[in-house]
This record gives C-alpha cells, sequence and structure tokens, in this order.
C-alpha cells in the first residue's frame, strides 16, 4: 500500500499543475455522465412499475366480471356432480360480454315558453327546453350504480367422469340447459380420460 501512496506522489510531482486539472476535469465529466445514465434507469424502473401497478389494477377490475363466470362454473360443478352416475365434473363456461352497470343519475329537465308581440300585432313564441343530467356519487367518490346486467353465457363445456354413458351425458346437457337457460347448441358434454 505504501508503494501506491509512494507511487502517485511521484506522479504528483512530476506532473504540472495544468495537466493535474485536465485530469480533473475529465473525472468531473464522467462521474456527471455516469450519474446521468444512473438516473435515467432509475426513472425507467420507476415507470416500469408504475406500468406494472396500473395493469394489476385494471386486472381487479375485471376480476369482478372474471369472478361471475368462476362463480357459475363452481355452482355448476357443484350441482353436477350429485347427479347419480357421475363423479369427478369439471366445467367452463365462456361468457358473451362483461358486467353492465347502470349508474344513477340526477336529471333536472327546464322549459320556457315566451310569447312576443311586435308592433304590427304579429306573435311569436319562444319554447327553450333545457337538461342537466349528473351522474350520481357515493360518499368514497364510486358510482351509484340502480342495476347489474350479468353478460349472457356464450358457451358452456362440461367434462365429466361417466359421460361415456349415453343416459349421463343427456342427463348432465339438459342439467346445463336449464339451469343456465340456454339453447343445447351452446352446450358440449365429453367423458374424462
Amino acid at each position: 500500500m505504501e508503494k501506491f501512496i509512494d507511487k502517485i506522489k511521484k506522479y504528483m510531482e512530476t506532473m504540472d499543475n495544468k495537466k493535474f486539472m485536465n485530469n480533473l476535469f475529465i473525472i468531473l465529466i464522467i462521474g456527471i455522465i455516469l450519474l446521468i445514465i444512473a438516473n435515467i434507469f432509475i426513472e425507467e424502473r420507476k415507470t416500469d412499475n408504475t406500468n406494472l401497478e396500473s395493469a394489476n389494477t385494471v386486472g381487479k377490475l375485471s376480476s369482478s366480471e372474471q369472478d361471475y363466470g368462476s362463480l357459475l362454473e363452481v355452482k355448476l360443478e357443484d350441482a353436477l356432480s350429485q347427479l347419480k352416475g357421475v363423479n369427478k365434473v369439471k366445467v367452463m363456461i365462456t361468457l358473451e360480454d362483461t358486467v353492465e352497470k347502470i349508474p344513477a343519475f340526477n336529471t333536472t329537465k327546464n322549459n320556457e315558453t315566451t310569447n312576443e308581440i311586435d308592433s304590427q300585432g304579429g306573435t311569436r313564441e319562444i319554447i327553450r327546453d333545457d337538461m342537466t343530467i349528473q351522474v350520481v356519487t357515493s360518499n368514497e367518490g364510486g358510482l351509484v350504480v340502480l342495476k347489474e346486467i350479468k353478460p349472457t353465457v356464450k358457451g358452456v363445456i362440461v367434462i365429466a367422469d361417466g359421460a361415456e354413458d349415453i343416459e349421463i351425458k343427456e342427463m348432465l346437457y339438459e342439467a346445463v340447459k336449464t339451469v343456465l337457460g340456454i339453447p343445447g347448441n351452446k352446450v358440449e358434454v365429453y367423458s374424462s380420460k
């Protein structure tokens, strides 16, 4: 270590002040460039984290719609597994749209009628209609929902142990049609491996 310090001292003694200042200036410039590059990478990382958080928020919003389909699947699996001759059941339901929420509105209508008579005896009637619509929000700032319209079922696949028997397959087929209130062309029943 002492040799290294001695070498630095000798180098400083041999170097003139102008050369030392140039080297110091170059090191300072390189340091500033490194700080700028590091700052850019940190900002990009923060932006990526923000995008990930917003994507998670979107995922949470659509999860309520996914929950409706999952809830239907679980209930249907439970009901179908109770049928005689049916063992394990797996159900997949596809929905046509998403859950539609109808918010509450405050509507204000104003009707104003004005009759004018001019100097020649002619009359003119002016009718003015104004309508203001405001969405009702709760104290927390969310929308007040009047009605939720659940999506329609696009199709159903049922995979069940015992469905190789024609009678059990028909029973499963009819049960799904009845429970979901859908036509038969939207239901497929298969036997499992």
